[in-house]
């Protein structure tokens, strides 16, 4: 069953982990950590409308974007989820988690 003999292959799909905490309770750090123990993890990089902080990478830390773009992509529903928080708009692009989690990555 499953072997490729019979025709059949169940290919597997990805998982995702999700981390969610309140603001400042260590996700980037905890994120981080754990990217360097499993390397091999697909890791979502969100958008806000947020302005980069020190030492932040627009397309590595978040895709900082403006509100124009945030509010288009969310009319587009391309966004897996999205907040608000603290007055700036946060959200997880969709396409980059299907993609992986098709692949066959976890996320």
């Amino acid at each position: 069953m499953g072997d490729g003999k019979d025709g059949l292959l169940i290919r597997r799909r990805g998982a995702l982990v999700v981390v969610s905490a309140p603001s400042g309770a260590g996700k980037t750090t905890l994120c981080h950590e754990v990217r360097k123990l499993v390397p091999s993890l697909f890791y979502s990089v969100s958008c806000t409308t947020r302005a980069p902080r020190a030492g932040e990478t627009n397309g590595v830390d978040f895709h900082f974007i403006t509100e124009a773009e945030f509010v288009a992509t969310r009319e587009r529903d391309e966004f897996a989820e999205w907040a608000v928080v603290h007055g700036h708009l946060y959200g997880t692009p969709a396409r980059p988690l299907e993609a992986a989690l098709a692949r066959g990555e976890d996320v």
